[in-house]
């Protein structure tokens, strides 16, 4: 079985957004299964970090939560992204990119000159 990791700092609302953008609307419960799911159960999401990270993003204007019933007839809060969120997903998404290509071309193996 993979060792677990904890969420990489500045990556939780990327998931989330993306997480959201592929599957519409969830509740937190689906949104951390799915990102477990999504990472092969390679990252453990605390819920300590899930709900404040779904509230800021909801403060931000980059999702909108109400509630609805859930799958087992329960009263969930449930998350969905707005055009905001859309437009941030493609910015983190160019910007985390760039940034994988930085630290790429460090530990690429270098040719002596």
């Amino acid at each position: 079985m993979p060792e677990k990791s904890d969420v990489k700092q500045g990556t939780l609302a990327l998931m989330i957004l993306g997480t959201l953008h592929a599957l519409g609307a969830l509740h937190g419960y689906g949104i951390a299964r799915r990102i477990e799911e999504t990472s092969k159960n390679r990252l453990t999401l605390n819920y300590g970090t899930l709900y404040p990270a779904l509230l800021k993003l909801e403060q931000e204007g980059f999702i909108v939560a109400d509630w609805r019933q859930s799958e087992n007839n329960r009263r969930a809060k449930y998350y969905a992204l707005t055009a905001a969120g859309r437009k941030q997903l493609a910015r983190e998404t160019r910007e985390w990119h760039q940034t994988a290509d930085l630290i790429a071309s460090f530990l690429a193996p270098r040719r002596e000159v």
